[in-house]
């Protein structure tokens, strides 16, 4: 992500976790009509290079506010939290018991080549991560930044373990 840069502002929207979908996507293709390198093939290489720079910088911005634990951690930078930071040992203790869980739930289910199980697993996660992006968003709404920054981060352990559940299945499926 660029610090320096507020996506929000580059697309004229509010910093919100919470955003419309359909407007995120025209203030994109407003500003790429804007930008687009196709629309300076006749300028100055430096007026070229600076057009890609910019369309690259839209779809970085673009990328990241389409993603609510991305737009999250946006947000946070924004306001001077790196939620990154302290990583598991600023995690709650319930938690981190949870992760222990579904890693053992994982590796048994893999180990067992069960995929069925790999899928329930699949399914609690989701269920979880519904939960805990409506409280993150209100955490960021209520200006609660370093209890959402662990929010974001117990939602990344929560997304990595679904991509590494989701690998398994492939693998079981696969072979």
């Amino acid at each position: 992500m660029n610090a320096t840069c507020n996506y929000f502002k580059l697309f004229d929207l509010p910093v919100a976790f919470v955003l419309d979908p359909a407007r995120l996507d025209e203030a994109y293709r407003s500003v790429q009509r804007q930008v687009h390198p196709d629309r300076f093939a006749g300028a100055s290489d430096a007026e070229r290079r600076l057009a890609m720079q910019r369309a690259t910088l839209a779809n970085e911005a673009y990328a990241t506010l389409r993603q609510p634990l991305a737009r999250a951690l946006h947000i946070l930078a924004l306001r001077g939290v790196d939620a990154n930071a302290g990583g598991g040992a600023r995690m709650q203790p319930g938690f981190l018991a949870r992760q222990l869980e579904w890693r053992e739930a994982v590796a048994q289910a893999r180990a067992a080549r069960d995929a069925a199980a790999l899928e329930r697993l699949q399914q609690e996660l989701q269920g979880e991560k519904d939960g805990r992006y409506e409280g993150l968003g209100g955490l960021l709404g209520g200006r609660q930044d370093e209890q959402a920054a662990e929010a974001a981060r117990e939602l990344m352990f929560i997304e990595k373990l679904e991509a590494e559940i989701g690998d398994g299945i492939e693998a079981l499926e696969a072979g």
